[in-house]
């Protein structure tokens, strides 16, 4: 079975979410400094807009995600710690996660959001980057 298939089940999926969502709010609150602050400004603005908004984009995209992470799941073989995995081999995963938002982003019609993401987009990378670990560990416990 994919990872995609394993992750969308439906009595799997709501915990998926659950987990993504939960890593997200981790990982936002962790941030330190002025790009800690911007990040967490933005996020503060997107759940005014949607309260829900993590688990809910999270939901819509995880077909996406399970997908973009597919080929780093098969490579890994499921054998160890799959978020130190991705950490090794952080642009790569990064980027295939962020092409997912990205594309998110561009069809939003809700020009808030689409701002709020485009203040972050330069930062993306290495934030996603230094969440692998987390989002690895995620995908492992349900996948």
């Amino acid at each position: 079975m994919t990872l995609a298939a394993t992750l969308l089940q439906e009595q799997v999926r709501p915990a998926v979410v659950a987990d993504l969502a939960a890593t997200i709010d981790a990982e936002v609150s962790d941030k330190k400094g002025l790009s800690g602050t911007a990040v967490k400004a933005a996020y503060a603005t997107a759940k005014k807009v949607s309260p829900t908004i993590a688990s809910s984009a999270t939901n819509r995209m995880l077909p996406e995600f399970a997908s973009a992470l597919e080929p780093f799941w098969a490579d890994f073989g499921g054998n160890g710690d799959f978020g130190a995995y991705l950490a090794g081999r952080g642009d790569e995963a990064a980027d295939a996660l962020l092409s997912v938002t990205d594309k998110r982003a561009e069809s939003t019609d809700r020009d808030v959001l689409r701002k709020a993401y485009g203040s972050l987009r330069g930062k993306a990378h290495d934030n996603v980057k230094a969440a692998l670990p987390r989002i690895g560990a995620a995908v492992q416990k349900h996948a």
